[in-house]
């Protein structure tokens, strides 16, 4: 009975290390490079300038006039946010509302999220960033003097996509420096969203790895990782039983 039960339990824990083997190896190589990397370079934060600084003496409009006039043009139900930001070296606001729309024929209801820039100073509304004017909001917060090589309208993205989830459309912008960066600036917002470099890339390659989810990447509890972890488990635990199956001592 003895030998019955050492035959399958080195069988189970046989191919159920063959089967975790790869996976186990994944984890510990991405493991790895996550202990080891600096995580200011992988987000890019080297390659950041500190956000310029806006004079207090600025005379501004109140943000409830520029309301006003989106009024005129838009519904809006709520409010997400209102920032002060800087585009060129003037202030603008930067305002993120939410408009409802009900169709009584289809018995739907939607959401819709409209961002609106405006002159701070003289409350008028101005529209999304064209290619220059990202490039430059993308140089003035860019640490370094490297040429600009690439730039590329983004109007949607995969799920694998460095720039997946983030507001659009934004410019990518790529960079002419060793780590290959990528600013994305939404041309909505007039704020730049995303430094992504080969440092990160490297890590998000090996996160999707480590996750397992190899549709989003980003799904930390998909049904592949929890049943790899189970089968892990019972991995480890066969090993503890074959040791014990097999030890002199258990078997006197």
């Amino acid at each position: 009975m003895a030998k019955s039960n050492h035959y399958y339990i080195r069988k189970a824990h046989r191919y159920l290390g063959l089967l975790l083997g790869i996976q186990f190896f994944l984890w510990t190589i991405g493991g790895l490079y996550f202990s080891w990397s600096n995580m200011d370079e992988v987000h890019g934060d080297f390659d950041k300038k500190s956000t310029p600084l806006l004079s207090s003496s600025l005379e501004m409009v109140s943000p409830t006039r520029v309301l006003g006039t989106i009024r005129k043009v838009h519904r809006i139900d709520s409010l997400v946010s209102i920032q002060l930001i800087e585009i060129s070296g003037s202030p603008f606001y930067q305002i993120r509302c939410v408009s409802s729309i009900h169709d009584s024929k289809k018995h739907t209801h939607e959401r819709t999220t409209m961002n609106h820039l405006a002159n701070a100073i003289t409350g008028e509304l101005r529209g999304p960033l064209n290619k220059e004017e990202a490039i430059r909001v993308a140089q003035s917060h860019f640490n370094g003097s490297a040429d600009v090589k690439e730039v590329r309208l983004l109007t949607a993205t995969n799920q694998h996509h460095e720039y997946r989830g983030q507001p659009l459309p934004a410019y990518a912008i790529r960079f002419g420096n060793s780590a290959n960066t990528v600013v994305y600036v939404a041309t909505e917002l007039g704020t730049i969203q995303k430094f992504r470099n080969d440092q990160w890339r490297v890590f998000d390659f090996l996160w999707m790895m480590h996750t397992m989810d190899y549709s989003g990447r980003d799904h930390f509890g998909n049904i592949l990782l929890k049943g790899f972890s189970i089968f892990g488990l019972i991995t480890v635990i066969s090993g503890f039983a074959l040791y014990f199956v097999s030890s002199r001592r258990f078997k006197s």
